[in-house]
């Protein structure tokens, strides 16, 4: 892949900023070790798991000529950013989005992954390729050393017999997994993995399910907990609520369970999120009247629609701290209320997010504030 090509590569519609790029060094390296297997491979037996924004994908396709390549990124904008890079430089026959599952794996023979920073991410992509790829599949997976531990070859190990690590080129690695073992040698699946929590603020009982690429896995944050604790405080009239950014779905169970009378919209562009937050609320009998979307922010939800919205928000971007990302989180929070819906938010107090749900959302008052989080409400205007 020329780095003329490689130039062109854009996150948009993720956010875009002089330190956020699109193309980084272990996409390079992750081509380069690659090389050998990606020569011989057959169409149709590529697989790329976890590509940022279509480096991996349009890499092979173009400097390997690899054809029915089969791509998975978790996040939805990363998604979407593969597609827009892909008609920017005419291969956007090259390669189909799909589902993690076995249909993803199914015969693969090369599968370029960027290592997730969750190892029971890691573990659940791993179980799967062993369990569903060709028998002779190579699996090179890479990294930024700094996010990278030992036990990821121990996560691989429990897959593959064969986990090897590569030396590191401009602080990046990559490990070569292959000989998975059989199915039979394999760890019982425990995915997604469920835990009862019978301690939540107001006496509140919920399963939490999560997939090994959700934040928080099986727990509930300290945020959320917080936040819970003036759940009944919230919009006490509303007939629709959504929980944004959903995660596996703590908030938007929560509220289904205090107010049969709600119908509960819940969003994440999380792939991981969302079967989690569908297994939640199915766990906990609410699944039908919580509807779990994958979108970017609240992009399907109609203007002026929604009575209440809950928001515990995400102020990474990658590995990068950044406002951006709950700024237009508000914004999208303030186009779907209607006027006097309010908007709860739970925040790291240092943010101080407060003047900007001023600006973007509307009044907005401090509910509560701990140690570490502030709680706000904002009213639409």
């Amino acid at each position: 892949m020329s780095e003329e090509l490689l130039d062109t590569l854009r996150r948009a519609p993720d956010l875009e900023a002089p330190n956020l790029f699109a193309v980084d060094a272990s996409d390079r390296l992750i081509l380069d070790e690659a090389a050998p297997e990606l020569e011989q491979a057959p169409a149709g037996t590529v697989v790329v798991i976890g590509d940022h924004y279509g480096a991996l994908t349009l890499g092979a396709a173009d400097r390997f000529g690899a054809t029915g390549i089969r791509t998975h990124q978790d996040r939805l904008t990363g998604e979407l950013a593969l597609a827009a890079n892909a008609e920017r430089v005419g291969l956007t026959g090259a390669f189909v989005s799909l589902p993690l599952g076995p249909s993803l794996v199914a015969g693969a023979r090369v599968v370029l992954l960027q290592l997730p920073r969750s190892l029971e991410a890691l573990d659940e992509i791993a179980g799967l390729i062993a369990e569903h790829a060709d028998p002779g599949v190579v699996v090179v997976a890479g990294g930024r050393v700094k996010h990278m531990s030992r036990t990821m070859n121990d996560v691989l190990g429990r897959h593959f017999s064969s986990v090897q690590a590569r030396l590191a080129r401009q602080k990046s690695r990559v490990l070569i997994a292959s000989d998975p073992f059989s199915v039979e040698q394999q760890p019982a699946p425990r995915w997604p993995a469920a835990e009862r929590h019978e301690d939540l603020p107001g006496g509140r009982h919920v399963t939490v399910c999560a997939h090994g690429g959700a934040f928080a896995g099986t727990s509930v944050d300290i945020g959320t907990r917080f936040l819970l604790e003036h759940l009944d405080q919230m919009s006490p009239d509303a007939a629709t609520a959504l929980d944004l950014g959903c995660g596996t779905g703590v908030l938007a169970v929560a509220l289904a369970q205090a107010r049969p009378g709600l119908r509960v919209t819940a969003t994440d562009e999380s792939f991981a999120a969302v079967m989690s937050a569908r297994a939640t609320a199915e766990a906990n009998g609410v699944a039908d009247r919580v509807t779990v979307l994958r979108a970017d922010a609240a992009t399907d939800v109609p203007d002026a629609s929604v009575d209440l919205v809950v928001l515990n928000p995400p102020f990474h971007v990658g590995a990068a701290v950044h406002p951006g990302l709950a700024r237009r989180l508000f914004a999208d929070a303030a186009r779907v209320l209607r006027p006097g819906g309010e908007l709860w938010v739970v925040w790291n107090s240092h943010l101080m997010y407060r003047p900007t749900l001023e600006q973007v959302s509307g009044p907005t008052r401090q509910v509560d504030r701990n140690a570490k989080f502030t709680v706000t409400v904002s009213t639409r205007r």
